[in-house]
């Protein structure tokens, strides 16, 4: 018997947090593989309001949304009527089913209230990072051709540097959150009534997001997300493991897709969505324990802070990890008292592969796991032909409510499919088990000579050494061999280049990778730029230098380079 086939019946014993029948869902359901099929018979809801207006005639007195760091708090009833009334305001506004709204805000209520309410008018989101620059905030609202804009009364001025902006997009079109009058986001939720309904109805094939992508080089592409890739989504993060967790918590900012998906689990779930202002890695933990949290995506950068006597003591039941090293997940499940497995998803195609709670053997194999519910998964070559279990190719992805395509861009949106097939640009490998494990990322290889190397197999040696805590790698351009590898390393606490230097590093890497791979070039670091989310961002880093050689140690020569 696979892990995949392994019976539930044990759930209680492996999570180990005394969890009572009520914590439990489709309790008939004998393993992950069934439980999958099971959620892909059941007939879901059509929209992200329906999920919504469901739970809250269930719930309504229950609170659903908690902004814990300004103590603002919403039951179901308050979210329900707030998000009617907001549609009729920005109906009255003039927003209609088909519209295109961009949205700059923190994570502040009006985020949420406005995705759903906009669900509701069948209107189309175009969420905006609050970090963007005039050009960047132009080129998103130029490429998503927004018609009308919510924005928040930090960020006004950039408009005023922004050199174009959409025709449709008149000033008597842009609400704002914390100004004042009847073009201020509260004086358009006071104008609306709580019974509203809208003529046209959205349906589950209607777009939702226009959803931007960070993109590694260039600007960002717009993924068309439908009603149905947020049902979808969402109700596989709430069912796939059996596991009812009605405390939720979301630290990532509301314009990128997680905090979207975790509303709406925890609405699946008639639970509570405890949401932070932005990420912190200190008071992550304070948090968990404050609100009695049961499930999060649990950052590694969490496990590098200092360990303290009460990590274990909180009511964690699992916890979502991405690309968490092989040698700490054992550990970190142990010092934080949780079950943490491994998953694979991105913006275009959401949750789709997943290690489930029962395969505690998968725990430090660094595989991602198995297809989720309304997944298809292969490994394919250049040509999209299937390789031989074990080699390493693409992996592309199938699935009824992946992404439509990039909008307005279909040059790219043919480019990223062989057929019905997604090509996700990352290298895969699977075991005899069906398991997948993520090798790196095709944009993200380094050619040197007539060899391919994935940076993240560098960065995952190098990670085997206690002295260091992080690694990033990136090619640097060579004469000779058309790229060489460099490496920037981050040490672990109480550690020095004394403990760490480049002599000692580059013969550990030669001790774990082939020749081909051991990196030329060093750099020590104390930290790296980073997302919100708090992901390495590769592309600052190679920005930073005209020349990446400077500043590096050099094994060839022997010596840094000024």
């Amino acid at each position: 018997m696979t892990s995949l086939d392994q019976p539930r019946d044990d759930i209680l014993d492996i999570i180990g947090k005394n969890l009572t029948g009520n914590d439990l869902i489709d309790a008939h359901m004998r393993g992950p593989r069934e439980r999958q099929r099971q959620i892909e018979s059941e007939r879901l809801p059509e929209t992200i309001y329906d999920i919504l207006a469901v739970a809250a005639a269930e719930i309504p007195d229950q609170l659903a949304l908690h902004f814990f760091e300004s103590g603002e708090k919403l039951t179901y009833k308050d979210v329900l009527h707030s998000v009617n009334r907001l549609a009729d305001g920005l109906h009255r506004f003039g927003v209609r089913k088909g519209n295109h709204v961009g949205v700059m805000l923190n994570n502040l209520p009006s985020f949420p209230l406005t995705w759903l309410a906009l669900g509701r008018l069948g209107a189309v989101i175009i969420p905006i990072n609050i970090r963007y620059t005039a050009p960047e905030v132009g080129y998103v609202l130029n490429d998503g051709d927004a018609e009308f804009l919510i924005i928040e009364q930090d960020y006004v001025a950039l408009l005023d540097d922004i050199d174009s902006i959409p025709d449709a997009l008149t000033p008597d079109r842009i609400v704002v959150q914390g100004g004042a009058g009847e073009h201020s986001f509260d004086g358009l939720l006071a104008s609306g009534e709580p019974g509203f309904e809208p003529r046209e109805r959205a349906g589950p094939e209607d777009l939702m997001n226009i959803q931007y992508t960070s993109g590694t080089t260039g600007f960002p592409k717009g993924c068309m997300l439908r009603h149905r890739y947020w049902v979808g989504t969402a109700t596989v993060a709430a069912r796939r493991d059996g596991v009812v967790c009605k405390n939720i918590l979301a630290h990532q900012p509301y314009f990128y897709m997680d905090p979207q998906w975790m509303t709406l689990m925890a609405f699946l779930q008639r639970g509570t969505l405890f949401i932070a202002n932005r990420p912190s890695a200190s008071r992550f933990m304070d948090w968990v324990r404050a609100h009695h949290i049961h499930f999060c995506i649990f950052p590694e950068v969490v496990y590098r802070q200092p360990p303290k006597p009460n990590d274990g003591d909180n009511d964690l039941r699992r916890v979502a990890i991405y690309g968490v090293r092989k040698s700490v997940h054992a550990e970190l499940q142990k010092r934080f008292n949780v079950q943490a497995r491994e998953a694979f998803g991105m913006t275009e195609i959401g949750s789709t592969l997943f290690v489930p709670l029962e395969s505690t053997e998968m725990v430090g194999s660094g595989s991602c796991g198995v297809p989720v519910a309304f997944r298809e998964c292969r490994v394919v070559d250049d040509d999209g032909k299937d390789v031989t279990q074990g080699e390493i190719g693409e992996l592309v992805v199938k699935g009824p409510n992946i992404l439509l395509g990039y909008y307005n861009k279909p040059e790219a949106t043919a480019d990223s499919f062989f057929g019905d097939w997604f090509r996700t640009g990352d290298l895969f490998r699977q075991d005899e088990n069906g398991f997948l494990y993520i090798v790196g990322r095709k944009k993200d290889m380094i050619r040197r000579s007539s060899e391919n190397i994935a940076a993240r197999e560098v960065e995952a040696a190098l990670m085997l050494m206690p002295e260091i805590d992080e690694a990033g790698v990136v090619p640097v351009p060579d004469p000779q061999r058309g790229e060489e590898v460099k490496a920037y390393v981050v040490l672990a606490d109480g550690y020095s280049r004394d403990d760490a230097p480049p002599e000692k590093i580059i013969d550990h890497a030669k001790e774990h990778l082939a020749v081909f791979k051991v990196p030329r070039y060093l750099e020590y670091r104390t930290d790296f730029p980073r997302t919100p989310s708090l992901k390495l961002k590769k592309g600052e880093l190679i920005a930073e230098k005209d020349d990446l050689r400077v500043g590096s140690w050099d094994a060839i020569e022997e010596e840094w380079h000024s």
